[in-house]
């Protein structure tokens, strides 16, 4: 059954009415509703166009978290072959909401990286809900060193609200952690991809995504703060979000304009949710023209270009 989004509620009529047509001539095969099915599914198909053609950030923040949207193991079982999963930081433990290993992209080896919200309730929690703990950070430091030493493209997919900020997480040097994965990604000479596939929270996703490219599926967000923790800190109310979130600029289409964003890549009408295969495609083309971008390039260069990449972030598009 489609989880439905709170503006997304006189769709949900629409649909569920269709939906109950079908069921009732299932039930009854001399009853022919093809015709007022057909017209309720034009009526869906016409306001699906209308809610997302214009959506606000907030809702875009919404649809960024949809629970039913592809996370980074369906990517990664759609997207790679050949995927061999590592674990460890060599220290202290395994983070199972970094998910991390060797693959294959189009035939060519390549390291691929990415949080992992989880599914389900169960997963969910084994996952910690995609925020990484230090250990999950200096996992990816590993593997992304592993990358520099054999010349295989790292890439990046990034959902999570942020870093994980409990006690335990602060004492093994959280924000240490994340420092030294953001400076392995400015200075591996390999070429760095990355896509925003939900959520960008915080320097918990700029630790992965420090990239010589980065892109974000349309819906998605990156931004320093949730619309949330932004509202409770600068009104003491977070039921601001939405004055937040217009205020953070974190959809991707404002973050193409500062530069922050090389690429934007559609999705499906309604969300990557509501057509994976569509959305998994559409990351897969994204992918393969940024690593075509890079090839080529020697570590110099790509290094090069990395930094020079984040130097001159926001020094377009702060009028528009």
């Amino acid at each position: 059954m489609t989880q439905y989004l709170d503006f997304e509620k006189p769709l949900a009529e629409i649909e569920g009415k269709a939906e109950e047509l079908r069921a009732l001539a299932r039930a009854n095969e001399e009853m022919d509703v093809a015709e007022e099915a057909a017209a309720l599914d034009a009526k869906a198909a016409k306001l699906l166009d209308e809610l997302y053609g214009d959506l606000t950030p907030w809702r875009k923040c919404q649809v960024a978290r949809h629970p039913e949207r592809p996370h980074c193991q369906d990517y990664v079982a759609e997207l790679f072959t050949e995927f061999t999963p590592l674990a460890g930081d060599r220290n202290f433990a395994d983070d199972l909401a970094v998910i991390g290993g060797l693959a294959r992209f189009d035939d060519q080896p390549v390291m691929v990286i990415g949080h992992e919200k989880g599914s389900d309730t169960k997963s969910r929690i084994e996952r910690n809900f995609g925020m990484a703990r230090p250990e999950g950070y200096r996992k990816a430091v590993r593997l992304m060193e592993m990358a520099g030493r054999f010349g295989l493209p790292v890439i990046t997919l990034i959902d999570t609200a942020g870093a994980y900020p409990g006690k335990g997480a602060e004492e093994r040097g959280q924000s240490e952690a994340i420092a030294r994965s953001t400076e392995m990604c400015l200075k591996i000479g390999v070429p760095l991809v990355s896509v925003i596939i939900g959520e960008g929270g915080s320097g918990g996703a700029v630790a992965f995504a420090t990239a010589n490219r980065v892109a974000m599926l349309e819906h998605s967000v990156y931004s320093v703060i949730s619309p949330e923790g932004c509202a409770s800190i600068l009104w003491k109310d977070s039921e601001k979000m939405r004055e937040a979130a217009e205020a953070l600029r974190l959809t991707a289409q404002d973050l193409k304009k500062l530069g922050v964003c090389d690429h934007i890549i559609t999705e499906p009408k309604g969300g990557a949710h509501r057509d994976r295969a569509a959305a998994v495609d559409s990351v897969r083309n994204a992918i393969a023209a940024m690593l075509k971008e890079l090839d080529g390039k020697d570590a110099a260069a790509l290094i090069k270009d990395r930094r020079q990449k984040f130097l001159d972030i926001g020094s377009k598009g702060l009028a528009a």
